[in-house]
């Protein structure tokens, strides 16, 4: 995730900001821009950018979200006939809001999408909404009609046909809290959640009747083999004894449906946090190593980066260095896998398949 500054006043601002700390200004990201605009009211819902210092250029407005609602801080062109941000716009479904907690869990789903959409923008993938004629994407955010997490009247979290259902209660942290541990899942979070769905859209829009079906046959697995009898096996037995050999997680033994949105969603776990690294200017120089394996100067951008190896000596050194400055902080692992060659492999195709279905956006495209 990049880093801003404040267009008004230069002091460091975050992704979720709306208002800078320094100057008190207002504002908003520029998804066309990939950067954080500085804003001041111009009236009747226009936005002028301080930036621009001119009323013909840099006038926005914010997203339907944003001015009504409070949970989106991102803009649209003064011109844009929409109401609602690129991000927004996914939106199927939502909470119930007149119910209170749910707009509190809403806003924190909507946060964390806003972190995979950036990704995918990034990425230069497809993103088009979804409608019932169209192969685009979309999100519906449900509750339980029933207590959280009951079997009964329990809304699960999954994709089917260009649609991601996400449970609300995913955003209650006790709540989550308790699934991840009857569930041994030792990184399940939201934007986890977000990120391994979106694998399950892509591959119905990059790999099947494409070119890659063959390749991801020969890499995955054959996924014509039984789905719920797979899922019924996994949930029943637990996971091949073998499962660290070739692949990421319990989980992605399953299927190679699985197998490849966990994959998915690993890649966009390791490019976002090095974008991070990058933009942090981290340095790992440990003075007690073994080999130069352990040393990674973070000089690059891994959304721009056309070759899996330079992300991967990359990404293990700051691994290592995450997982002991959590250990020291009384914390288990932050990073608890370990990426065999089968794993690797994977990674490597689905790095492929990304950076050859759509020209990656460069660095001289956005700020």
């Amino acid at each position: 995730m990049q880093l801003f500054r404040c267009e008004s006043c230069g002091h460091r601002v975050y992704f979720e900001n709306t208002q800078c700390t320094q100057c008190g200004a207002a504002l908003g990201f520029d998804p066309d821009r990939f950067d954080m605009a500085a804003i001041r009211p111009l009236g009747n819902g226009r936005w002028q950018s301080v930036a621009t210092g001119t009323q013909g250029s840099g006038v926005y407005r914010q997203c339907s979200n944003y001015a009504v609602q409070g949970v989106c801080n991102w803009l649209l062109p003064d011109g844009s006939p929409e109401d609602f941000c690129v991000a927004c716009r996914l939106n199927q479904t939502i909470p119930d809001l007149s119910i209170s907690a749910n707009k509190v869990l809403w806003a924190r789903l909507e946060t964390e999408k806003r972190r995979l959409v950036y990704s995918l923008l990034k990425l230069n993938l497809p993103l088009t909404p979804k409608t019932d004629e169209q192969q685009g994407l979309a999100f519906q955010f449900l509750a339980d009609t029933a207590p959280r997490f009951n079997e009964s009247g329990r809304v699960m979290t999954g994709h089917e046909d260009g649609v991601i259902t996400l449970n609300i209660a995913e955003a209650d942290p006790v709540a989550r809290e308790a699934m991840r541990s009857q569930m041994a899942e030792p990184y399940r979070t939201i934007l986890g959640h977000f990120r391994h769905e979106s694998g399950h859209y892509y591959w119905d829009r990059l790999v099947w009747n494409t070119p890659w079906l063959e390749s991801f046959r020969q890499c995955f697995g054959d996924e014509r083999q039984d789905y719920s009898q797979a899922l019924d096996t996994v949930y029943s037995q637990g996971a091949i004894a073998n499962w660290q050999e070739h692949h990421v997680s319990a989980y992605a033994s399953a299927h190679p449906w699985e197998d490849w949105a966990e994959t998915w969603a690993h890649y966009l776990h390791m490019v976002d946090t090095l974008e991070t690294a990058y933009q942090f200017g981290l340095s790992l120089q440990p003075r007690v190593t073994e080999n130069a394996e352990t040393s990674a100067e973070q000089d690059f951008n891994p959304y721009f980066d056309t070759h899996i190896d330079r992300l991967l000596e990359h990404w293990l050194p700051l691994t290592y260095a995450l997982n002991s400055l959590n250990r020291s902080m009384g914390h288990g692992d932050l990073y608890p896998f370990v990426l065999s060659p089968g794993a690797v492999r994977k990674l490597s195709l689905v790095h492929d398949i990304i950076h050859r279905a759509t020209p990656p956006l460069t660095a001289d495209s956005v700020v």
